[in-house]
């Protein structure tokens, strides 16, 4: 079973560690001892949590088959006479889109714009990280 330690957990969540701790000692997340004697979440409690904590962004009642909605502050446009580059920070992730300039210019876009990147793909790649488990 995947241990993780409390700083990694609260990267994945986006918060610091001290709220992980919190929540640990509030028992909202279960804790364990690694092997080391530190404290960890079980990887599947981890997910669990995360899952149920999610919170999605206000879609207005609109209805859409992409799953993967990641709010976060526009940090760059990069534009040309017909395409642009938007690159957006999600929490600890970036996340860069390519769309039309006269796409940007409807949307409003410009660094420290809040917005949410929608993605549909059947093409996702996981990797693992060495010595996760």
């Amino acid at each position: 079973m995947t241990r993780v330690r409390i700083s990694d957990a609260a990267l994945f969540l986006g918060v610091s560690d001290d709220t992980v701790r919190r929540w640990v000692h509030a028992g909202t997340l279960t804790s364990v001892t690694d092997g080391s004697g530190r404290m960890a979440i079980e990887g599947r409690t981890l997910a669990e949590f995360a899952k149920a904590h999610a919170k999605a962004p206000d879609a207005s009642g609109a209805a859409s088959s992409a799953r993967n909605r990641f709010v976060g502050l526009v940090t760059a446009v990069k534009t040309d006479a017909v395409m642009a580059q938007v690159e957006m920070q999600c929490g600890p992730f970036r996340v860069v889109s390519l769309m039309s300039s006269e796409a940007v210019e409807e949307l409003g876009l410009e660094p420290g714009s809040v917005a949410v990147a929608v993605i549909k793909s059947t093409n996702v790649i996981i990797e693992t990280l060495e010595g996760s488990s």
